[in-house]
């Protein structure tokens, strides 16, 4: 089983901002996404437990346990692909789970070179949070886990959405800092919300500048909200320091209902011949 060292991940991303290619990851939920993405040049894949909402025809949804399921799904994506790096999506306050090395190393072990943060409470407002943190399982716990993984030299990415949660994640270590918008609009089930790429770019920005605060080595990327379609990453990429895009629906639902639609309106408008 190939799997990519950290510097070797890091290297790579150097190499495509060295040549202006702005870094995609991928999410991928199952081996053809994950398949065809590779074969489209996405630089890794992310894997999230939600991903199997969205190719179930539902809203991005947590559904049950998602370490196990995020785990399940790492054999079908290495079974297809072992051209890219695999980013796991680790729920950090999983209350099963409290040993995060232990979980780490299950992740490495599962064929995942990198993790990221997600499910993430930064996400979540205020009234979670704190009900989170005040039994230990809150946002502190996702600082653990991206800390934990940089001491075993794994691959990271940290979603962040606010200013605070960009420093805070910035000073444990993190490799990437994913300024994370609000959920994906567009397509059948996103969520048609009111922001503007001109805000989404604001808020990008007062994230990006707190993890750059803490550390000016950090690469910055986005994702979500209203930065949905590729032409949507071109005003962030000229508007932003941000050197690549995270892509969740915008991955793996938004196109396949689009073609998946296309390819059955064009088998219903062939006509049966006349004899």
């Amino acid at each position: 089983m190939q799997m990519f060292e950290r510097t070797e991940i890091l290297s790579s991303i150097a190499g495509q901002i060295a040549e202006r290619k702005a870094v995609l990851a991928a999410g991928s939920s199952c081996g053809l996404v994950a398949k065809c993405a590779a074969l489209g040049g996405a630089d890794m894949l992310v894997v999230y437990s939600t991903g199997l909402s969205r190719l179930m025809g539902l809203p991005t949804s947590r559904i049950g346990d998602s370490n196990a399921r995020t785990l399940e799904l790492g054999a079908e994506i290495r079974n297809v692909v072992s051209s890219v790096p695999v980013i796991g999506g680790v729920e950090a306050w999983d209350p099963l789970r409290l040993d995060l090395d232990a979980l780490l190393d299950k992740f490495w072990a599962a064929g995942f070179s990198g993790v990221i943060n997600y499910p993430t409470i930064s996400t979540m407002g205020e009234k979670w949070r704190d009900r989170r943190g005040r039994v230990g399982l809150g946002f502190e716990r996702e600082l653990e886990m991206i800390a934990a993984a940089c001491k075993k030299n794994m691959f990271s990415l940290a979603y962040v959405a606010s200013a605070e949660d960009a420093k805070a994640m910035a000073n444990v270590g993190a490799d990437c800092i994913v300024a994370h918008v609000g959920a994906t609009r567009g397509g059948l089930v996103g969520h048609e919300q009111g922001q503007s790429i001109q805000e989404a770019i604001r808020r990008i920005n007062d994230i990006n500048a707190a993890a750059r605060s803490v550390r000016s080595d950090v690469i910055l990327l986005c994702h979500g909200g209203a930065v949905a379609e590729p032409q949507d990453t071109v005003e962030v990429y000229r508007s932003t320091q941000c050197v690549g895009f995270v892509g969740a629906s915008s991955i793996e639902r938004i196109p396949i209902e689009r073609a998946v639609k296309a390819a059955a309106e064009e088998f219903k408008a062939v006509s049966l011949p006349r004899h």
